[in-house]
């Protein structure tokens, strides 16, 4: 068990990656927080990981609200004496060019990648201190380390992030708190189906990646993983990229 004892709280865990994330660290001892807007498909979620046998509840959380944070950090502790891991999974992805993209667009987009990192780091910090330290991992995107040619605002927005976890990493380093981020490539998930909707511009996605396919859910879950484990106690402020090579090239 990678991750027995450890309390793991994660966003956007009512579905695609999320959902993968939850289910791994509950296989692998992890008490597990899971936390979404849509609450229906969260709370089922939760309820597959107890009947298998794991430690799993369902909160309501807005990432964009600082004292929804607090609650959902609070219910964590609560019902399982600490927090020891953050997932900062939650994200949303609009097409468009910078001159398609307006102020709204912007705002929302850079409220729940990049503020929503930040509100729920500084909500799970606290906690971790008191639980002698912690491992944040944040899910930014290959988006996050090169130009998009769909979504400025997007790729903005895991930039962002990127470098946050940077700054978190080199901040609390010395209380034993690590930072790090994964890069997704093309994941085969809801908004992968936003990104491609249709098969011509999947099977062009595909082309250019260099393992020719689509990534799985679980392929990212397994990064995160790694990165909440003890295994990378000697990790933070480290991108772990997957993205089947698209970067490579």
């Amino acid at each position: 068990m990678r991750l027995e004892g450890k309390v793991a709280l994660i966003t956007g865990a009512a579905r695609g990656q999320g959902a993968a994330e939850a289910r791994m660290f509950a296989q692998e001892g992890a008490k597990v927080i899971l936390a979404d807007v849509t609450d229906q498909e969260g709370i089922a979620v939760a309820a597959e990981i107890a009947e298998a046998g794991g430690d799993a509840i369902y909160v309501h959380l807005d990432v964009t609200n600082e004292d929804e944070w607090d609650s959902a950090v609070q219910s964590a502790v609560a019902s399982f004496g600490k927090l020891d891991i953050l997932v900062n999974n939650a994200g949303i992805w609009r097409r468009g060019h910078v001159m398609e993209t307006s102020s709204e667009q912007w705002d929302d987009i850079i409220d729940v990648n990049a503020k929503g990192v930040f509100l729920g780091t500084k909500a799970a910090i606290p906690e971790m201190r008191k639980a002698g330290g912690g491992s944040i991992v944040n899910i930014s995107s290959t988006a996050g380390l090169v130009g998009s040619k769909t979504s400025a605002a997007y790729s903005a927005s895991k930039g962002a992030v990127r470098i946050f976890s940077k700054s978190t990493a080199v901040q609390y380093a010395a209380e034993g708190i690590r930072a790090n981020s994964i890069h997704p490539g093309p994941i085969d998930t809801d908004m992968g189906d936003q990104v491609w909707p249709d098969a011509t511009s999947r099977e062009a996605s595909i082309s250019r990646t260099a393992l020719a396919r689509i990534g799985t859910a679980n392929d990212i879950a397994y990064g995160a993983l790694y990165l909440a484990s003890d295994e990378s106690s000697f990790v933070t402020g480290s991108e772990l990229v997957i993205d089947g090579g698209v970067t490579a090239q």
